[in-house]
């Protein structure tokens, strides 16, 4: 992946260039610029998902009272605890093998993929990015165990 963004990084840098050193129509300077706009869209896109890659990590942490989860990158991000009593319908999805779902998540421009989700306050939360089947089921059967014995207190 970082071939293709260091590639995709040359060709905005070379079409950015002949902006200013080709003599162009207008019609061809427009196009341009609408093929910059969407270039620096997904340069900015692919960089955080590269970025997630290299240095991101997902942080879940379960006391008594809540369960805290936090992405961070780089040691960056922010905690933010969930508290048993507000979570509801905890559950998790693994996609179908050759499904076009697996396919769009396992694409390394993708950040998302997040196994887990469970509803607090009539809101999605999700979270699990990109982690296998079998630690899926792992990692589900920990947290809905401790889930359900902190809920009881």
């Amino acid at each position: 992946m970082g071939a293709w963004l260091a590639m995709w990084i040359t060709i905005g840098c070379t079409v950015f260039w002949s902006l200013f050193y080709l003599t162009l129509s207008n019609q061809e300077e427009i196009i341009i610029y609408i093929f910059l706009v969407f270039w620096v869209y997904y340069t900015v896109k692919v960089s955080r998902s590269f970025l997630w890659l290299l240095y991101g990590k997902e942080l879940i942490k379960i006391d008594n009272l809540a369960l805290s989860y936090k992405r961070s990158l780089l040691k960056y991000g922010k905690s933010v605890p969930y508290y048993f009593e507000n979570i509801s319908n905890f559950s998790f999805s693994i996609p179908e093998p050759r499904s076009m779902h697996a396919i769009w998540e396992a694409s390394p421009w993708i950040s998302g993929g997040e196994r887990f989700h469970f509803d607090y306050f009539s809101k999605m939360i999700r979270f699990g990015r990109k982690i296998s089947e079998k630690d899926a089921k792992l990692l589900y059967q920990l947290i809905n165990k401790r889930i359900q014995e902190r809920s009881k207190k």
